[in-house]
């Protein structure tokens, strides 16, 4: 694909402008940008993404989860030519894990993924989850506008693979796939709850060669399973990545559940809920950061964090004495003798 943009320099309207060509350089860049925490890169950021508010809100956005070794890399793959043989556009946004040293991605994923990055109708992406415990990066969210912007249609959001506390990813995405192997053990202990319960559907992989037997076993328990959750309507498949078998049936169940009647408006509802519990993240957040950059409210909280450490103040008395200090600079703090003391 020629690049149309090749020196990515320029303002804002010119970066937003080349996004909604499909310039990937520029999609790149726009991730990049949206990923910083840098003070003046946020203020860069939400005038891109507004001035990409049109384009955006267009894409199927679907979540990958499941643990380490479970084929999530393999899966995105398959599922991503697959779509291209559809005529779509997939991009991919591969949650990978920090390093230690530059805290960037490892990019473990895409190397994973050779045929789909080489691929010019997709767009690979990997990204640094930057410590965060619930699978997905920071920014992940924008990152998917973005890639709306840009022109692809189906977004797949892959998360870090940490484990079973990887439920972030169900509050950006349409629907959430929960991938399983066979023999993992899950099936034998009943079940995990907490991610099984937000998976709109639930997909046993590596069902090939020695394992396709307990990929069916896992799948069946795993049915019975939902059932019992009371989990209507979800359904348990099974997949061979490696060999593309069940790629196309999988999507055929997501399709069937867009097509639900009156889906539509529930994914416009979840979409609306999915944007207003982003405001309070991004609220949460701001706080800490410009507490920290407080110097006012940052000593109170270093002498308060001492004093909570050794029983001299409850957690709730200092809180608010922080916030006092920052939201109201001019005012006298307020006293945390007596009924900020612990008894």
């Amino acid at each position: 694909m020629a690049n149309e943009f090749p020196a990515l320099s320029g303002t804002i309207e010119d970066l937003a402008a080349a996004v909604e060509k499909g310039d990937r350089r520029a999609l790149a860049r726009a991730i990049t940008l949206v990923e910083s925490t840098r003070a003046d890169h946020r203020a860069e950021a939400d005038a891109l993404l507004a001035r990409l508010q049109s384009r955006v809100g267009t894409s199927l956005r679907l979540g990958i989860s499941g643990a380490p070794g479970v084929g999530k890399s393999t899966f995105i793959e398959a599922l991503g030519l697959f779509l291209i043989g559809r005529g779509h556009r997939p991009a991919v946004l591969a949650v990978d894990p920090s390093s230690p040293v530059s805290g960037g991605s490892i990019l473990g994923d895409k190397t994973r993924m050779a045929a789909l990055v080489r691929d010019d109708r997709a767009f690979v992406r990997p990204s640094p989850s930057r410590g965060a415990l619930g699978g997905i990066a920071p920014r992940t969210r924008e990152s998917v506008m973005v890639c709306e912007a840009a022109g692809f249609d189906v977004i797949l959001v892959e998360t870090v693979g940490v484990g079973q506390s990887e439920t972030d990813v169900a509050g950006i995405v349409d629907h959430f796939i929960l991938l399983i192997a066979p023999l993992g053990g899950d099936e034998l202990q009943g079940i995990k709850r907490g991610i099984v319960e937000l998976a709109d559907l639930v997909v046993v992989t590596k069902a090939d060669g020695a394992w396709e037997a307990a990929a069916r076993r896992a799948a069946m328990e795993y049915t019975s399973a939902l059932t019992l959750l009371e989990a209507r309507g979800r359904e348990v498949l099974t997949c061979s990545a490696l060999e593309g078998r069940g790629i196309e049936e999988i999507w055929q169940a997501i399709e069937r559940r867009r097509g639900r009647p009156g889906m539509g408006d529930a994914l416009a509802a979840r979409r609306r809920e999915q944007a207003r519990a982003a405001l309070w993240a991004e609220i949460d957040a701001d706080v800490r950061t410009r507490l920290r950059g407080h110097p006012r409210a940052a000593a109170l909280l270093a002498k308060l964090e001492h004093d909570v450490g050794a029983g001299a103040v409850t957690t709730g008395a200092a809180a608010r004495a922080v916030l006092d200090a920052l939201l109201t600079p001019e005012a006298t703090p307020r006293r945390l003798t007596g009924r900020g003391k612990l008894p």
